[in-house]
């Protein structure tokens, strides 16, 4: 342990303090029995008496020994209240702060490494609520102090709010005792001084500032609430639900509604399928698919056959993009969400009131809203990007001719698919990115994706910054600057931004009705995705924390939910287990923490990681190359998280989600029998390579030891 001399020092003078029986001088009779004299000291040495009182108080409380309780009393009885508060409450909170940061100094760093995930909850909650809990905590005697003091030393809260705090805090309660303690002779016990209803009005105490606080959100929430509460909400309603955004997350909130029989409305002022079908999922993957195709038959000779050659139009891969996209249409289509019973508009919808919704120009009266309206991509501020032909992810697809330089913004998952789309559809594609590739994952998995791209054609620039674009008789640049300060022109046909996506959330009425919107740009939610109004729910790319199709289904099944039956039950989003995957060539999937995020976060870990090349299957597929990496408990197989880099790793990734979400580990995996040769064999060849680092070697020595005796 780190600092484990402190610890035995700490130890060491605790067992002291109990060997030579020192707990005797701290009892009510020994302090009856001294007052006289000690007050005799008080009068002839008032400073001396008083240093000497705070010295012991605060090794007592520093230590964490038992007696702070009556050195609250000595106070009173030896000084008075006037002199005894003050001393005890100030030496209380000194000693306490010490103990503080002992447990700080010893025990933080080990006790966020073992349970950094539960701590960074707990964290969060300190750092927005950390005084009010504090203070909550000293006013009731009923917990004990000495607890207290460790357990905050474990969190984030500062020291000197716990220092300014404790001593409010404590203030209350060791008045009461040092008042008792000038009543010294009447005492029998400690335990006579608290009487029921005196623990009760300190209880009261310590809620007085939630409740002011509480009250003070009310009143701040009816300063939104009240024109609308004052109008007339309506006697009945025309629908249960009303959904506006016909994306993932919008179809999905407004089938679970008509699944359980309510009157709801889907309201889609563009495309129904949203995003996902029109403009993201489908589209991009439609392409990779076709860029991939013509990759492999370019590399035939690879598989040991005669090279081909390959002519293509790029007219006619578009035209095959939107021609899955109809072919995908109807399962989202008017249609079939109106067999479902739900009754579909298209239009622009606006919020009027908490219980009303205006779409071409009839207002729907309804009991609860949900607002789906998704997020569309960020357009960067570079000086003369209105002077050059850029799309976004939402435009590219209008693309009939092949742009013979393409530059892409972006190293998120959507510029490194595209840029890697497109060169293998003989485009010259540079990508521009101010940072690094795909920063939040691994570096190994980052590198192997370099590479790749690399491999294809692309030219990839990090670190670099797009400075302006301009326009020179008919030649369109940009001008980036690399990290030593050096410049240059990028002359393209085409730029793509994929720089990110901004939630939708303006022209719906939010504004109106006073709807917080957070500094992401994204609609304030509470964890039941309910909104500053307990009717009105939002879910989605406009909500966030990810911007991922299966987490907008994931949040519509829950904002449909409560928003139907939360009078009844609600339920919380769980975000605990979120896949992710990057659909490169290797794609990079990923569940729960990176070894990145488990270091920032300071969780302990191990590593496990078995190589793809050693894969049968993907040796026969001539894509032998990536990894499978597992962070796990230290000395146990409760699987922390996964990175995968390879093909058909988002396939792979499922069965570690399902291990994840159902608390299975590595030898469940292990001892589950897979398809032989399948990708899907590398999860268990993983728990293999875990299993293997901690095989049990003392009783493998014995088994040794057996099989010898057995052959005589």
């Amino acid at each position: 342990m780190k600092h484990w001399w402190l610890l035995i020092v700490l130890v060491l003078l605790a067992g002291l303090f109990f060997a030579f029986d020192l707990q005797r001088f701290l009892s009510l009779e020994m302090l009856k029995s001294s007052r006289d004299e000690l007050q005799q000291a008080f009068q002839v040495r008032p400073f001396q008496v008083i240093g000497l009182y705070a010295a012991v108080y605060i090794v007592i409380t520093s230590l964490s020994l038992p007696g702070a309780t009556l050195m609250t009393l000595a106070g009173g009885a030896v000084f008075g209240p006037w002199v005894g508060i003050p001393a005890a409450v100030i030496s209380a909170s000194i000693g306490a702060t010490v103990a503080f940061w002992t447990a700080r100094y010893l025990f933080r760093d080990a006790v966020h490494q073992r349970f950094g995930g539960h701590m960074a909850a707990i964290n969060a909650g300190i750092e927005r609520d950390g005084a009010f809990y504090l203070f909550t905590l000293r006013l009731v005697p009923v917990f004990p102090f000495f607890v207290i003091n460790l357990l905050m030393g474990l969190t984030v809260i500062r020291s000197g709010t716990f220092f300014w705090v404790s001593l409010l805090g404590m203030l209350a309660g060791t008045a009461v005792y040092a008042n008792a303690g000038t009543q010294l002779g009447t005492l029998t016990s400690l335990s006579g001084i608290l009487s029921p209803s005196l623990i009760g009005s300190f209880i009261l105490l310590a809620a007085f500032p939630w409740l002011a606080r509480l009250g003070l959100e009310r009143v701040k929430e009816s300063r939104v609430r009240g024109h609308w509460s004052r109008s007339s909400r309506p006697s009945r309603f025309d629908r249960n639900l009303v959904v506006i955004g016909a994306g993932a997350a919008g179809l999905v909130t407004s089938y679970i509604a008509a699944s359980t029989r309510a009157k709801v409305t889907l309201i889609e002022g563009y495309k129904m399928g949203g995003d996902c079908l029109n403009f993201g999922c489908v589209p991009s993957k439609s392409l990779i698919r076709s860029a991939s195709f013509l990759r492999q038959a370019r590399h035939a000779k690879d598989l040991g056959i005669a090279s081909v050659t390959v002519d293509y139009n790029f007219g006619d891969v578009m035209a095959r993009v939107h021609r899955i996209i109809s072919t995908v249409e109807p399962h989202d289509s008017v249609e079939r969400y109106t067999e479902l019973g739900v009754e579909v508009i298209h239009g622009n919808a606006r919020i009027t009131s908490p219980w009303t919704v205006e779409v071409n120009g009839q207002t729907i009266t309804t009991c609860a809203i949900v607002i789906a309206t998704g997020a569309s991509p960020a357009i960067p501020s570079i000086p003369g990007l209105e002077q050059v032909r850029y799309y976004t992810s939402d435009t590219i697809w209008s693309l009939t001719e092949r742009p013979e330089r393409l530059v892409v913004l972006g190293g998120g998952p959507v510029g490194c698919e595209l840029a890697q789309a497109f060169a293998r559809l003989d485009c010259q594609v540079t990508q521009v990115v101010r940072t690094g590739l795909m920063e939040r994952e691994d570096a190994d998995a980052v590198a192997l994706i370099e590479a790749a791209l690399c491999a294809d054609g692309v030219r990839v620039l990090t670190q670099t910054e797009a400075i302006r674009c301009e326009r020179d008789s008919g030649q369109q640049c940009l001008m980036v600057r690399y990290q030593d300060g050096t410049e240059e022109m990028l002359p393209f046909d085409a730029m793509l931004c994929a720089v990110g996506r901004t939630a939708r959330t303006e022209g719906f009425g939010l504004e109106e009705l006073g709807i917080p919107i957070s500094p992401k740009r994204t609609i304030e939610t509470d964890a039941w995705l309910q909104t500053l109004y307990p009717n009105i729910y939002a879910c989605g790319d406009v909500v966030g924390p990810y911007q991922f199709t299966h987490v907008a289904a994931h949040q519509g099944w829950h904002a449909s939910v409560n928003a139907l039956f939360g009078a009844v039950k609600r339920f919380k989003v769980d975000y605990s287990v979120i896949p992710r995957t990057t659909f490169t060539s290797p794609e990079v999937a990923r569940v729960g923490l990176s070894e990145d995020e488990a270091k920032k976060q300071g969780i302990s870990y191990e590593v496990t990681r078995y190589g793809l090349e050693d894969l049968d299957r993907a040796i026969a597929d001539e894509a032998a190359h990536g990894f499978v990496k597992v962070l796990s408990v230290p000395g146990k197989d409760h699987i922390l998280g996964v990175t995968i880099v390879g093909e058909h790793a988002s396939d792979l990734l499922v069965e570690f989600v399902l291990a994840m979400k159902h608390g299975l580990g590595l030898n469940k995996i292990l001892g589950t029998i897979h398809t032989y040769p399948t990708w899907s064999e590398a999860n268990k060849y993983a728990a293999g390579e875990w299993r293997r680092a901690h095989m049990p070697h003392r009783l493998l020595d014995w088994a040794e030891k057996y099989h010898t005796w057995r052959r005589g």
